[in-house]
């Protein structure tokens, strides 16, 4: 068996010390500075992480084949170590700093006409996006602008970084909804027609719904197509990614899907699965160093069907 894991209290206060610490260092900093501390740490996590930095390489052989060689894998990926440094940089720089009168300097919306009448005329909403971009700053700015979400995030281990986090995400009224026993609070978000966020691209182990992802099964929840068919709520997939130089993000809604655009037959939620899926796809593809590659969108694949028992009836 297993051993678990002592906990020590003393210890998960003394990590959110020095992260509040680092936090109020860098927020006191100028960004373009922030920048470079970012670009030396991207390069400090390249060399020392590489555990991550091989499963990064090898994602981008599965989804792109011979169209990346070798180098080009690779500087996908010391990108990718760039981008996310500096996204934890702007999202420090955000909370507190970008207002109703400040926003258009740093994002521009793209195709969210549709999105800002549903929020407003009401209704049971769904957002989704992927590990791409930014995809906190989504959350942010619908709070700013005053239709604030209610995202379902992983709790973090540590309590008093939990605290400390949640705290910056619901400074402009989202509120969060834990991963893991979260499920009631997901139906009455829905239920009473507000607007619901998650992130849609993580592995959902063997018994996921298998979809297309860059030409290969990636297992997918299949909770968020259900949910969508079940309260009639429609699936909106966008993305925050940068388009800099410096802190400039597009918010892009790629695609809005419709639960009546289906015919109520028992392959609805796998073909609403696959339409979102290969919607995050299509804006991944536009800049892969911005997508979150270290993690294992294939780790599980679909297992092969038994062969029937000799005699068995066909």
């Amino acid at each position: 068996m297993a051993r678990r894991k002592k906990h020590r209290p003393w210890l998960d206060y003394l990590v959110y010390l020095a992260v509040r610490a680092v936090v109020t260092t860098a927020r006191c900093l100028p960004i373009g500075v922030c920048y470079r501390l970012a670009e030396l740490l991207a390069w400090i996590m390249y060399k020392v992480d590489v555990r991550h930095r091989v499963v990064g390489l090898e994602n981008l052989r599965l989804a792109y084949g011979d169209d990346l060689d070798e180098t080009r894998r690779d500087q996908i990926v010391r990108g990718v170590y760039r981008h996310f440094c500096m996204m934890i940089m702007e999202i420090l720089h955000t909370y507190g700093r970008m207002h109703l009168t400040n926003w258009r300097e740093h994002v521009r919306l793209v195709g969210h006409e549709p999105v800002l009448d549903r929020l407003i005329t009401g209704g049971p909403l769904i957002l989704l996006t992927g590990h791409y971009g930014n995809w906190e700053i989504a959350g942010y700015l619908f709070g700013l602008f005053g239709f604030p979400t209610s995202s379902v995030a992983r709790t973090l281990d540590n309590p008093y970084l939990e605290a400390y986090l949640k705290s910056f995400r619901e400074c402009t009224g989202q509120s969060l909804i834990p991963k893991s026993g979260g499920y009631d609070q997901i139906l009455e978000v829905l239920q009473s027609g507000r607007t619901l966020s998650m992130l849609a691209d993580q592995d959902a182990g063997q018994r996921g719904l298998f979809v297309e992802f860059f030409g290969r099964p990636a297992s997918t929840h299949k909770a968020i197509a259900l949910l969508a068919i079940e309260h009639r709520a429609p699936v909106v997939v966008g993305v925050a990614r940068r388009v800099g130089p410096g802190f400039k993000y597009e918010l892009r809604c790629a695609d809005v899907i419709e639960p009546e655009e289906f015919q109520g037959t028992a392959d609805d939620a796998r073909l609403l699965t696959q339409r979102y899926t290969t919607a995050l796809e299509g804006l991944i593809r536009q800049d892969p160093s911005q997508y979150l590659w270290l993690h294992r969108r294939w780790k599980h694949q679909p297992q092969p069907r038994k062969r029937a028992a000799a005699g068995a009836p066909a």
